[in-house]
């Protein structure tokens, strides 16, 4: 086991290297690449092709349980992992093993040849001959940025495009204005596919739309009707989860494959499961760190996550209406930080701000503390995350919730021994 997992960390290693001197949105680098292995993606199993903003991967999830739910063997591609690698490759139902990773892993490097290809179109391409491989009923897919030139948007065809609520992020390659953000996440439509996609801004469904009438695609938006249709419980925590559990089951019933009933549907919703979400965590390092108080972690790192952070801690606060909240952050240094913070704002909150260790583009705890002033709340930088925890307890915290970074998310849930499954 140990000897598999230094193997799975020496490939990764590797595919460091992949770092073209080009490195701007195309598919033609992972084209040429899966040709030589094949064609991989163009003999899959039916696929659900998910863009947006938020709540991609919560959409997921629920995609993912109740088709599970129904009985089916189920393959979901996901990134950043948040643990390990292979948290981005589900086979079947299962994370893939070292073992099967070290050899889907190798088969693409010696596939590349010297090739010009970025270290994220390598991965997908491994993922891809997984997917083609091992068999199951459904692919659920997830961009990892934009849709347009995505990796993932290899793929010819698939069953249904899922579009998630889209704002602003990544825009040093997306775009400036909602309108071009959308546009790029609608890149994933595909003529003679059905589509369905989140409540959006006006502006994000008017271009939406204008793509999609390009392609002859029609696309199905979700209603308030739809979302108000869901009941709890609900396996992911706070009310915005009830709008991507709604998603969720709009997207595989326009698939419609007979397993997916209403039974299936109610009981996804129920087991849903995805890591850092308004995840509480269990007893653990952390939580003792924290001195046993409760301790909520939470992967948002722009405006539109901060809000449904912030009505969550609203429906926190009326169950327990004693409990004082307070943030541990850290965020990378390309995201809108005091946007964020300024949708968390309250009375009596304080934040301390910390480091993602180990990252290059991290923003400093100072900075952060900056933007978190900016945003009219009162902030304290300190020089680590076991730091900021303690800073928090000693100020008076009665709940402590931990947000801002996935990569921050994935060192909290290492540290607190609690391994996503």
């Amino acid at each position: 086991m140990i000897d598999a997992k230094i193997a799975v960390e020496a490939a990764l290693k590797r595919f460091e290297r992949f770092n073209p001197t080009d490195r701007i949105l195309t598919l033609d680098r992972l084209l040429a690449v899966l040709e030589t292995l094949g064609n991989p993606h163009l003999d899959l199993p039916p696929t659900i092709h998910v863009a947006g903003t938020n709540g991609k991967g919560s959409t997921t999830a629920f995609m993912r349980a109740m088709a599970e739910a129904a009985g089916l063997r189920v393959h979901v591609s996901t990134s950043p992992h948040l643990v390990r690698f292979n948290e981005r490759i589900r086979l079947a139902g299962e994370i893939i093993s070292d073992e099967q990773l070290i050899g889907y892993l190798s088969r693409v490097e010696d596939a590349v040849q010297g090739r010009d290809i970025t270290h994220f179109e390598a991965t997908q391409a491994a993922a891809f001959l997984a997917f083609h491989e091992v068999p199951a009923d459904l692919l659920i897919l997830e961009v990892g940025l934009g849709g347009r030139y995505d990796a993932s948007n290899v793929i010819e065809e698939c069953a249904v495009s899922v579009i998630t609520p889209i704002d602003f992020d990544h825009m040093q390659f997306l775009g400036n204005t909602i309108a071009e953000i959308a546009r790029d996440k609608a890149g994933i439509l595909k003529p003679g596919c059905k589509a369905v996609s989140a409540i959006q801004r006006p502006e994000a469904e008017a271009a939406i739309c204008l793509e999609a009438a390009r392609l002859g695609v029609d696309v199905a938006f979700l209603k308030a009707r739809d979302v108000s249709s869901m009941f709890p419980p609900l396996g992911l925590a706070g009310k915005h989860q009830f709008a991507n559990a709604a998603l969720a089951a709009s997207a595989l019933k326009a698939w419609g494959h007979p397993a997916i009933t209403e039974r299936a549907i109610l009981t996804g919703c129920a087991t849903a499961y995805w890591p850092a979400r308004m995840q509480r965590l269990s007893d653990g390092p952390v939580t003792d760190l924290a001195g046993g108080r409760p301790v909520w972690l939470d992967g948002g790192h722009n405006p539109h996550a901060a809000r449904a952070i912030a009505d969550t801690l609203d429906d926190l606060d009326r169950e327990e209406p004693a409990k004082r909240t307070m943030l541990v952050a850290a965020m990378l240094a390309t995201k809108d930080a005091t946007g964020f913070f300024r949708e968390l704002a309250r009375p009596g909150l304080k934040i301390f701000t910390t480091v993602v260790e180990d990252n290059e583009f991290t923003a400093t705890a100072q900075d952060l503390a900056r933007d978190a002033e900016a945003a009219g709340v009162e902030a304290t930088a300190c020089k680590s995350f076991e730091a900021a925890i303690k800073a928090a307890v000693e100020a008076g915290a009665e709940r402590i919730l931990i947000c801002g970074s996935l990569y921050l998310a994935g060192d909290v849930l290492k540290l607190n021994n609690e391994l996503p499954r």
